[in-house]
């Protein structure tokens, strides 16, 4: 498959016409593959859409050039995870990543262009295969096709909610009716320049397409595609993020029941994610095999792991989460941080910083930077039941679903039985969440859309203007840029890249 995958991402490339210049903004926003470009056959449809799945892990030229740094799956958890507080920078560093971790943003910064730029290819290449087949004529329906149309219409919904996530505001946090979402691309053909829908509006196409793509998928096609589950568990976290909670629930009900899933049990959990795209936890993932690694320089896995020889390993777990998982040191969740020890025995520590590596993206096939990265799994389902119950206020049935989690991870006799004095059932779920979904791209925005600062109160390279090794970490300060980040700052907001503004004069800057 990774051959195919490969294929149809250069036929993909070839049709967007990519520039070759070495001008710091010479390069396009929105891909222009057209429904002329490729064969109005069964066979070219899926073409391009498996063009597209390769968009989210293929290195793609950009400005001129091709960077190890530069694939939408590492700029994704870059752009996520790095802006929270389950990750400590171990030193300054030229790599894109500093800017998220930092809040530093600009309109120029690398990672955030080249997301910006392959999602909307991503973009593209699905509302070409969508017009193909709705309206060319030229193909005959049959369940192939109809699965075909629907994974695309799933790839634009996700494609979309992620663009969401990192350049507007959260349904919960401004206002939805006025606050500027994202460009939405529905057709091939339309002009280039457009202005941004708003919030409400882009999340209503959001919940149209995943709905769309859920009622036309009817095939299993392999874990590494889209399934109609896989829209419904789409569907549930973009009912979490509108604070829909009982739209939230209804779908998460149906990935539950829909019988094609199970949870890890405490004895596998600690293998999963090298394996996950065997392990039927998983519903969606991003397939990569040993041709798609990206090495020691390029790979997920070589920013926050290192065997000495693997990867730059500058990024590591937080003290602010080992204090949440030190209550209980059995649960098997700890497997995938892993201490540097110096031959003392003590902790190994890199500028003043105790190295804790993550390796939920290392060791498939056993190799140190190889991971296949999960996108949608059971757990996550499961989680966002327990917060759509808590916020109901029905503690019983999201202690149950929490519980659910906990006695799968090691922790059968240290399940709930009740909310723990001054917590709220709330405060439960989302620590749970904290620790189950570690390091996956979700903690910065379960924080922000639940109305809760990101608190940094650890050292760490995101203290800007002192210098770490001077730190006192019994005393760390506070009121530094990028310390604690308030729920809705605009700092929590990544710029609309200079390359759409400079080429879209209908496009607004964020603030």
């Amino acid at each position: 498959m990774k051959n195919k995958y490969k294929i149809y991402a250069l036929v993909v490339l070839i049709a967007g016409g990519i520039f070759t210049s070495c001008s710091k903004w010479d390069v396009t926003p929105r891909d222009q593959i057209s429904t002329e470009s490729i064969a109005k056959t069964k066979d070219g449809i899926i073409n391009v859409t498996n063009g597209v799945y390769a968009l989210f892990k293929d290195q793609v030229m950009f400005n001129g050039f091709i960077d190890d740094n530069n694939q939408y799956l590492r700029q994704y958890f870059q752009m996520s995870d790095f802006a929270s507080d389950d990750i400590v920078c171990g030193q300054v560093t030229t790599d894109p990543l500093y800017y998220s971790f930092t809040y530093t943003h600009s309109p120029d910064q690398d990672n955030s262009r080249f997301f910006w730029y392959v999602a909307y290819k991503m973009i593209n290449g699905a509302n070409t295969v969508i017009d193909i087949i709705e309206n060319s004529g030229e193909i005959e329906p049959d369940q192939t096709v109809y699965q075909i149309l629907g994974e695309n219409y799933f790839l634009r919904a996700f494609t979309e909610f992620n663009l969401l996530r990192f350049y507007a505001f959260l349904p919960t946090v401004g206002n939805p009716e006025s606050d500027p979402g994202i460009i939405l691309r529905l057709d091939p053909a339309e002009p280039a320049k457009k202005a941004r829908a708003t919030v409400k509006e882009s999340y209503d196409q959001v919940i149209a397409d995943a709905r769309k793509a859920a009622s036309l998928m009817t095939m299993v096609r392999g874990k590494e595609y889209a399934s109609k589950e896989a829209a419904w568990a789409l569907l549930s976290r973009v009912y979490l993020y509108l604070d829909n909670n009982d739209m939230a629930i209804a779908y998460a009900d149906s990935v539950i029941n829909s019988g094609r899933f199970s949870l890890e049990t405490a004895d596998s959990y600690p293998s999963y994610f090298p394996n996950a795209i065997t392990r039927n936890e998983t519903i969606f993932l991003i397939a990569f095999t040993q041709q798609d690694n990206r090495g020691k320089f390029g790979s997920i896995a070589s920013m926050i792991y290192s065997d000495g020889n693997s990867g730059w390993g500058e990024e590591y777990a937080s003290e602010s989460l080992r204090d949440v998982m030190d209550e209980h040191l059995e649960d098997v969740r700890w497997k995938y941080i892993d201490t540097l020890y110096n031959e003392d025995g003590s902790v190994h520590k890199k500028n003043g910083i105790e190295v804790y590596y993550i390796t939920k993206f290392s060791f498939q096939d056993g190799d140190p930077n190889l991971s296949s990265p999960v996108m949608f799994r059971l757990a996550e389902m499961y989680l966002n039941r327990a917060e759509g119950y808590a916020k109901k206020g029905n503690e019983a049935k999201a202690l149950d679903d929490v519980n659910e989690i906990r006695k799968n991870r090691g922790l059968e006799e240290s399940l709930y039985t009740s909310v723990p004095a001054g917590q709220t059932i709330l405060d439960v779920v989302l620590k749970e969440r904290r620790i189950e979904l570690a390091f996956e791209g979700h903690r910065t925005y379960d924080l922000i859309r639940n109305h809760r600062d990101i608190i940094r109160k650890y050292w760490g390279y995101h203290i800007t203007g002192i210098q770490v090794p001077d730190i006192d970490p019994n005393n760390p300060p506070s009121g530094y840029p990028g310390l604690d980040i308030k729920w809705n700052d605009p700092i929590t907001l990544y710029y609309i890249p200079s390359d759409e503004i400079l080429a879209n004069d209908l496009c607004v800057q964020n603030p």
